[in-house]
């Protein structure tokens, strides 16, 4: 039997229990996943596995649909909202009009499952990654920073179990000899050709590469599949130089590099990827209770910058499911385009990271309990994200078309935090009056926000463009300046506009800007 997962691919199917079929041969069955009390909106997690008592190509299926939707209690599950009209070839032409996201080495075809981050993305991507760090670490007590490196002494990995255990089952087709990840494969033959696969493989998806002029054995490294290593074998040394207490956490955010058999969906999984992971560390004992506390507070860091409720879920893993590490893991799910897949994983990593590196090292990785007076090896909760798919989610949830005055308008809705551009300064026009003034509020603001100045075009047009790339305001120059020293403010979502003394402009623009200064 197979049984697919929630983007309908074939994974091996555990049994269900006895009299889980119903007569009609669909039965969900609910489970209820707590959050903490404090959580703003009681939710809970409708895990559906439907079993098909009939044979679809003469292969009986356990199927997994694409359960609704994380719903409230008060929420009749008729009335779950649609799924977000834009797809990702919409979304991906705006990306590379607009300057987000360029593939990459375009002038020489492009180079698979790569891209490049444009003027635009760049700000969005370095906005993602403070709002993330803003929340972890800064706003927090309990949480320090680090910057580890990518190349890692080979030990690393084996101590870990990354060189044995970091493989994805692996399928080739006879004919056409194009490979697969065995769990994507939705046929038994290939959807190229239509050929015979081999048998399954293991393949080991780290990177290999080698250090010095010679290549051989004892040169050989890797690049970093994750960055959460680097936390622990630094453990010691940010236990020395901090002293902080139990529990608190190191935050790390950086480059990993994962060799994908298949890759695809815009960028939402590419072999090279920014990572933003945390391990918080904590008394055995009580890693449970920060295995929920995280899983909520990591969820409302979403809601905080404007991802859609409805389009957000926690899945609890299976037994087997879980990584050679895990006592337990959440994903938070996001419905895409293509249906619900991973955004964040929250991990419960016990203590089998410093164990082990303690094991190969011969280090003692341990805390000290000046209250016990105890050496306590301390238990691991993990939230894990990568930067690529947070920005994918904010600008699929963040993507609007609306009909103003019989036209199209197309905006993204971004949080200001995560807006590329946040105030745009908009000349009336060309005339030689204007330039002075308007380069005269550039220059004021600059320092303030990230800007952009536009001429081209009619005014219209420009506040068009920038609904588009998500600026929440724009500030016009007219020729009224030139009388009464102040200018209009623009919001995007509202289109309202507001007249305002240029001597008041950036108290102003501080006041439709939360979080932003």
């Amino acid at each position: 039997m197979l049984l697919y997962d929630t983007l309908n691919r074939p994974k091996l199917a555990r049994p269900e229990p006895a009299g889980a079929l119903q007569p009609d041969g669909i039965q969900p069955k609910l489970r209820n996943v707590p959050l903490p009390l404090n959580v703003d909106v009681f939710w809970f997690v409708l895990v559906a596995r439907i079993e098909e008592d009939s044979r679809r190509g003469g292969v009986a299926h356990s199927a997994l649909p694409l359960p609704p939707r994380f719903v409230s209690f008060d929420t009749p599950m008729s009335e779950a909202p649609e799924q977000a009209v834009v797809d990702l070839e919409t979304l991906a032409s705006l990306c590379k009009r607009r300057g987000f996201m360029f593939p990459s080495s375009e002038i020489y075809g492009g180079f698979e499952s790569t891209w490049d981050y444009g003027p635009l993305g760049a700000e969005l991507k370095r906005n993602v990654k403070n709002a993330w760090w803003k929340a972890m670490v800064q706003e927090r007590d309990d949480m320090v920073g680090l910057d580890a490196s990518i190349l890692m002494s080979p030990k690393v990995w084996e101590a870990s179990g990354h060189t044995a255990h970091f493989t994805d089952a692996l399928v080739e087709c006879k004919s056409c000899h194009l490979r697969y990840r065995l769990d994507e494969m939705e046929a038994l033959t290939c959807p190229n050709c239509g050929g015979e696969f081999t048998a399954p493989r293991q393949f080991n998806t780290m990177f290999k590469t080698f250090v010095g002029p010679v290549e051989d054995e004892a040169s050989i490294t890797y690049l970093r599949p994750e960055t959460a290593q680097g936390i622990f074998v630094n453990f010691e040394n940010v236990l020395n130089t901090t002293r902080r207490k139990l529990p608190f956490g190191i935050a790390q955010q950086g480059k990993s590099f994962r060799n994908e058999i298949t890759t695809g969906h815009f960028f939402f999984r590419t072999r090279e990827f920014e990572q933003m992971e945390m391990e918080y560390f904590v008394k055995p004992g009580t890693d449970e209770q920060w295995y929920d506390y995280w899983r909520n507070e990591r969820l409302n860091w979403f809601l905080r910058f404007g991802a859609r409720k409805e389009n957000l879920r926690l899945r609890e893993y299976a037994p087997d499911e879980l990584a050679h590490y895990s006592a337990g893991t959440t994903d938070i799910e996001y419905r895409y385009p293509m249906g619900w897949a991973e955004l964040e994983g929250i991990a419960r990593r016990t203590d089998y990271d410093l164990r082990q590196h303690a094991k190969a090292s011969g280090r003692r990785l341990e805390f000290f309990d000046e209250e016990t007076g105890e050496h306590i090896v301390p238990y691991v909760v993990e939230p894990a994200v990568g930067v690529d798919r947070c920005v994918l989610i904010f600008l699929l949830d963040a993507y609007h078309e609306e009909e103003v005055r019989g036209e199209r308008r197309i905006v993204l809705k971004l949080h200001p935090y995560l807006a590329p551009i946040k105030v745009a300064v908009l000349p009336l026009s060309r005339n030689e009056k204007l330039v002075p003034p308007a380069r005269k509020v550039w220059d004021l603001l600059r320092p303030q926000f990230m800007t952009q100045y536009d001429d081209a075009q009619s005014i219209g047009r420009r506040y068009r463009r920038q609904d588009e790339i998500g600026t929440p305001l724009c500030v016009t120059i007219d020729f009224e300046t030139l009388e009464d020293d102040a200018v209009t403010i623009r919001e995007r979502d509202s289109m309202e506009q507001i007249r305002v003394s240029i001597a008041n402009l950036i108290p102003a623009l501080r006041e439709r800007l939360p979080e932003v200064c």
